[in-house]
């Protein structure tokens, strides 16, 4: 699914009138409508709230408004409209305008005549859309300070009023802090970020059944990987494969007192299908690993307590190095021979070696820079922030942070992993692509080493691309969180939780989308 700006999604709207013969006010009826049925799904047809506020604005984010309001008072809610006053008012404003009935009780808002909220108010934030170019001020902003301290159920109509949609905005400035938004086709940028979840609150798109070819044709760097994405992705497996059609992988993790670590990627990499596995790992893990992990081969290390021979690589189809592996400079040895010899063609024709660099191989890069430049094509990074800024540099905000993300995996063509809520995933083309599942329960322990080992595990599937191979490990390993989520909470999740649920999550990727229409 596409994200696209502002500006495209005015275009989007206009090609939809467009080529659907519809007029303006149609379309906005459509999305009046989708935001009557978001009513209807949260209160039910015959029990309402005792009273709705609409705010509206002056332009078509109000004439939503407006339409809504109408079409509550149809449904028998009880509602009131407080409008902004302007010195311009939109075509389908005034055509909305005209359409309310005179029983619905309208008033203009004045700074000494500010809408009466209580906490038990619904209020939809119907006062300005993505058009919004500069920080509301005046009276437009004492009506939503006046909002966000009544504290009410705020709904807001396409993206809360006075946040951009696509960029920060002044430190300070007058945003409205809503409870739920609903937006029309295609989700915004502005939603996938943590310092706007605040005013976002719960979010989620309705189908107005906008231009599909307008969407197909436009270009933007914003992704966001949903379930209909998803569907196939994993292809089936042949009747008669063997173990080595799915890959031999080799896994470098581990260090004393950080062998769980080693152990769940492991254990996650022989859930994501891999057809082998070897462990390379400390000697003094050697006894934890064969007695957890029967399923894979263990070669232990010469010194006890971390790695400091790097195997030969010649028997494998993939590499993961990181969880768990600590710091000590033998280690970092072994990452920088790694990283030299994994630039190399395979026998000369091949692409490089695929490689999967986590926890402490990424940590042991942000202190030896140089090693950057000895990254092979498609090699793949999974940080969290704090990893990703000791890469790169402190990011002044979250979308500053992903301008240096898109800059990082172009600069040194990899595919760049940034872990948290809508993880992130960065292709050397300059993409950006946001993922739709996982929950706050994944904030646990071990949870990055299981998706280390499952990247690992479908690197080495030579059937997958390594940008497809990359956004179907993130996914499936959201998606594990989510089925384990709904068997334990999420307060209870650990990671061994999802490396167990890894196998249904990844059979859901294997089925295609059922055609409904």
């Amino acid at each position: 699914m596409k994200i696209l700006t502002a500006a495209q999604t005015r275009a989007l709207d206009q090609a939809t009138i467009t080529e659907q013969g519809l007029t303006s006010a149609q379309l906005m009826e459509r999305a009046a409508q989708a935001l009557l049925f978001w009513f209807y799904g949260q209160y039910g047809y015959g029990r309402v709230p005792a009273d709705t506020l609409l705010l509206c604005g002056p332009g078509n984010n109000g004439g939503d408004g407006l339409a809504l309001a109408r079409l509550l008072h149809e449904a028998n809610y009880s509602v009131r409209v407080a409008l902004l006053p302007a010195s311009r008012y939109s075509p389908d404003w005034q055509h909305n305008r005209q359409r309310l009935p005179a029983a619905v009780p309208v008033a203009e808002i004045s700074a000494g005549a500010l809408p009466a909220i209580s906490a038990d108010t619904v209020v939809v934030d119907a006062l300005f859309g993505t058009g919004l170019s500069r920080p509301l001020a005046g009276l437009a902003a004492a009506v939503v300070a006046h909002l966000n301290q009544a504290q009410a159920r705020v709904l807001a109509v396409d993206i809360p009023s006075g946040l951009f949609a696509e960029a920060s905005q002044p430190a300070d400035s007058a945003v409205v802090r809503a409870r739920h938004t609903v937006s029309f086709g295609l989700p915004k940028l502005a939603f996938l970020l943590p310092q706007n979840a605040e005013f976002v609150g719960e979010w989620q798109v309705e189908d107005i059944e906008l231009s599909p070819g307008f969407i197909a044709r436009t270009t933007t760097p914003w992704h966001y990987t949903d379930a209909a994405t998803m569907a196939g992705q994993l292809p089936p497996r042949p009747r008669f494969s063997h173990k080595g059609t799915f890959g031999h992988a080799l896994l470098l993790a581990g260090s004393r007192g950080k062998m769980g670590a080693a152990v769940l990627a492991a254990g996650a990499c022989l859930r994501g299908g891999v057809g082998l596995l070897t462990a390379h790992i400390p000697a003094c893990g050697y006894d934890i690993f064969q007695n957890s992990q029967p399923e894979a081969m263990c070669l232990s290390d010469a010194q006890p307590d971390h790695i400091s021979e790097l195997p030969n690589l010649k028997p494998y189809q993939a590499v993961a190095i990181g969880p768990g592996l600590g710091q000590h400079a033998a280690s970092s040895s072994v990452l920088r021979q790694l990283l030299e010899a994994a630039s190399q063609p395979r026998e000369k024709t091949g692409p490089p070696l695929p490689l999967v660099l986590d926890a402490d191989a990424l940590n042991l890069l942000g202190q030896h820079r140089e090693l950057l430049s000895l990254l092979p094509e498609n090699a793949v990074l999974t940080p969290h922030p704090k990893e990703f800024e000791r890469l790169t540099e402190p990011a002044r905000d979250d979308y500053h942070r992903l301008e240096l993300l898109r800059d990082f995996a172009q600069q040194h063509r990899c595919l760049v992993v940034l872990k948290g809520a809508y993880t992130c995933l960065a292709t050397p083309g300059g993409e950006l692509h946001f993922n739709s599942t996982g929950n706050p329960g994944m904030a646990t322990g071990g949870s990055g080493d299981v998706l280390t080992g499952l990247l690992l595990a479908l690197r080495a599937d030579a059937r997958l691309l390594p940008f497809e191979a990359v956004r179907l490990a993130v996914y499936a390993h959201g998606l594990a969180g989510d089925l384990a989520a709904h068997e334990t909470g999420e307060a209870g999740l650990v990671a061994g939780d999802i490396v167990r649920h890894l196998g249904p999550a990844l059979s859901r990727c294997s089925q295609r989308a059922q055609n409904t229409k």
